[in-house]
């Protein structure tokens, strides 16, 4: 299950992949801020979303 996350401010991609990152990793990446809009990031997320495998996925098995 893929994982990404975006900045609260600006909606900027600051992680997108497989491996699972810690808020901590990718506070680190980026110093603590965003690198498009230099909002300050936060440790503790303020929305996680867990959305459905696509039906395109699951129609193939």
């Amino acid at each position: 299950m893929p994982q990404k996350v975006l900045c609260d401010g600006c909606g900027e991609t600051l992680y997108e992949g497989y491996e699972i990152k810690s808020p901590e990793e990718i506070y680190e990446t980026y110093n603590g801020r965003c690198p498009k809009c230099g909002k300050k990031l936060l440790l503790i997320p303020k929305r996680v979303e867990i959305l459905p495998a696509r039906d395109s996925l699951r129609s193939s098995q």
